[in-house]
């Protein structure tokens, strides 16, 4: 069966696809189990990307970026998630978030000091909005800057930021006097301290960490943008991020569908194999139409973003319906696989475990179903 719409792709895009799936079928699926009973994270799988192009996925080759349209850099990260979605997941918050924070909001300098070497893979990148008491509601967050001089010094406590302890930047936000802001932040700078990686349900080879900010001093050009404007920011770079965690989704689900697939062919029952009964068949039909569904989705918001229009709305019915899929069809592929399906040694538990956070992070399903409700009313004038 086919594993992405293969029709219609540019010659770009079909060479981008195959250099990923060989990439992911010898460096990632052999090792993914291990990782994730470990909960290893790997660093030199990460630097491979790195120098193959793919942190500099969506920067521009001005910066030493690939300079790629949104859709094809969906569909390579649909081929890393399929072959392990933690890893996905690191490449997908470095590109989506930090990188188009300072590509839209970074001064010329921040972008040849920083961007310039998140593109060529010198540099890993995360990202740390969320706090113990400020989840859903992010703009609720505690974490202080305050100006002292020429610098800026950060004092509070971040949850669940990814790449948090194994990164070499992060993109910070924060509240000074005057709002929210953003920063670009060292993780060598004196005061960072990140705790130990969280024992995740699933994507076992992200590293997710807390991290204290005990008066991190910055110069000030680590201010990204302007003063008080972070969390609108931090926002629109959301929206870029929810199209990665829809394809994200959608890996984790299509590889759920294959391996359910392969695995109805050769399991037999009452003397033939199980994909023969209605009742199976019926369930791979749902499947595989649901999983295509939702790439369609996230495809389309990826066009609408690259043609310049707003997303907000389209790129969360993309995580939402993605999202609820990839939780669907593992539960299916479960079920299909039987007593075999609830064991480690089956590749379809991990999938599982991996799914349930897509529905959860960079905006609950909850809060993405109040921001496209929210879209269906037009604005005040």
């Amino acid at each position: 069966m086919a594993t992405v719409i293969e029709v219609g792709l540019s010659e770009t895009q079909r060479q981008i696809v195959d250099l990923t799936r060989e990439f992911a079928r010898t460096r990632i699926e052999p090792q993914a189990a291990e990782w994730d009973r470990t909960r290893h994270f790997a660093r030199d799988v990460i630097d491979e990307l790195g120098r193959l192009g793919f942190l500099g996925m969506t920067v521009p080759e001005e910066y030493g970026g690939m300079g790629l349209d949104t859709i094809t850099y969906l569909l390579a990260l649909e081929e890393l998630a399929a072959a392990d979605a933690g890893v996905a997941v690191t490449v997908g918050v470095h590109s989506a978030i930090p990188a188009t924070m300072l590509l839209r909001h970074g001064t010329a300098a921040q972008k040849e000091r920083w961007l310039r070497p998140m593109a060529s893979g010198e540099r890993l990148c995360g990202f740390a909005l969320s706090e113990p008491d400020a989840g859903s509601d992010a703009a609720a967050l505690r974490t202080r800057a305050v100006r002292d001089g020429d610098q800026w010094v950060l004092s509070g406590t971040k949850a669940w930021a990814t790449n948090g302890g194994t990164a070499d930047l992060m993109v910070v936000i924060a509240r000074s006097e005057r709002g929210i802001c953003a920063f670009i932040v060292p993780t060598d700078a004196p005061g960072y301290r990140p705790g130990k990686p969280e024992d995740k349900m699933g994507l076992r080879a992200s590293n997710t960490v807390a991290i204290t900010f005990e008066e991190v001093r910055l110069a000030a050009q680590h201010l990204l943008g302007e003063e008080a404007m972070g969390f609108g920011y931090a926002m629109e770079a959301l929206d870029v991020g929810r199209l990665g965690v829809a394809t994200q989704a959608v890996g984790i689900a299509r590889r759920a569908l294959e391996h359910s697939v392969a695995y109805c062919g050769e399991r037999k029952q009452f003397d033939r194999p199980i994909r023969e009964f209605q009742a199976v068949q019926f369930k791979l039909a749902d499947m595989a139409t649901r999983v295509e569904a939702a790439r369609a989705l996230a495809h389309a918001a990826a066009a609408r973003k690259d043609r310049g229009e707003d997303i907000t709305q389209h790129a969360s019915m993309a995580k939402l319906f993605a999202s609820e899929t990839a939780m669907w069809v593992t539960t299916q592929a479960v079920q299909l696989f039987g007593g075999y399906g609830y064991m480690r040694d089956f590749p379809v538990e991990k999938l599982f475990r991996d799914a349930k956070v897509t529905e959860i992070y960079e905006g609950t399903s909850e809060i993405q179903r109040l921001i496209i409700a929210r879209e269906l009313y037009p604005r005040a004038e």
